[in-house]
């Protein structure tokens, strides 16, 4: 496997969600900077390809299944890696699901279901996952969370799980800092290349894509990138932040689409040659 940079070269990372989208995106990206990469993920057939690959191109990842919503499978996953591989040093929440219904629609078992995964895996994984970090020597630990969690979804119990995971990391990294452990959140915005994209109706995605400055969505990779930079040494006095990577879509989105309807206004208004 080709070396970019190393710079997660002797650490070892635990990566969740890793069978699809950003969290595959992610694995290939750190085993290529020189990580042991731990796959983990409810889905083993693909979870297994993927950490087949990248072992076959010369890099360092197993993959361990995972139900993040089981703290005791969390346990069990942290301590088979401090057995294997002796230290943790990175762990990435990637894991999640998306809901799309509102208040009135959203029932108790899909709201249960998706904070699971979305806000009690984090909380599992960050408590199973400190102590070893910590012995380790120190670390990272980055939460994906979502645009969702800057500013409003239409999602209830989506959005909720998303900025409550927000608030979480900061805790994370208020309590952690001692311990050498740093702890973002990442709050993509939309990633055309994942499940929860495709989910979207074609209108959903062709709006978001309107009101995204850079005319777009992200590639996977795009959002790893900035997981790796946050996981590696390169960061090291960043801790507690929450990082957009959207393309400028909470900050300047709205003015952008107000600038573009004021001209499409103007242009139908004008007189005709």
């Amino acid at each position: 496997m080709a070396a970019k940079g190393r710079r997660l070269s002797g650490k070892v990372a635990l990566i969740t969600g890793a069978s699809g989208g950003q969290g595959l995106a992610g694995g290939r990206l750190f085993a290529r900077e020189g990580a042991t990469v731990v796959l983990a993920d409810i889905e083993e057939l693909a979870g297994r390809k993927l950490a087949a690959e990248i072992t076959d191109a010369g890099g360092s990842a197993v993959f361990m299944p995972l139900d993040v919503g089981s703290e005791g499978a969390w346990k069990h996953v942290i301590d088979t890696i401090m057995k294997e591989y002796g230290g943790l040093h990175c762990l990435v929440n990637n894991a999640g699901v998306v809901s799309r219904s509102g208040i009135m629609q959203v029932s108790s078992d899909e709201w249960e279901r998706v904070h699971k995964v979305n806000l009690d895996g984090p909380l599992y994984g960050m408590r199973a996952a400190a102590p070893a970090i910590r012995a380790s020597g120190g670390g990272a630990i980055v939460n994906i969370s979502s645009t969702a969690g800057l500013i409003a979804h239409a999602g209830a119990a989506y959005c909720s799980s998303k900025w409550a995971l927000r608030g979480l990391t900061k805790t994370a990294a208020l309590e952690f800092a001692d311990w050498g452990i740093r702890v973002n959140s990442v709050h993509p915005g939309q990633v055309i290349d994942t499940r929860i994209a495709d989910g979207a109706t074609a209108a959903y995605r062709n709006i978001t894509t309107l009101m995204t400055p850079m005319g777009r969505g992200a590639q996977s990779e795009e959002i790893a990138q900035v997981v790796l930079f946050l996981c590696s040494d390169e960061a090291s006095y960043i801790n507690g932040a929450e990082i957009p990577v959207d393309a400028g879509y909470c900050s300047i989105g709205l003015p952008r689409l107000r600038q573009k309807l004021i001209h499409d206004e103007e242009t139908r208004a004008a007189p005709q040659p």
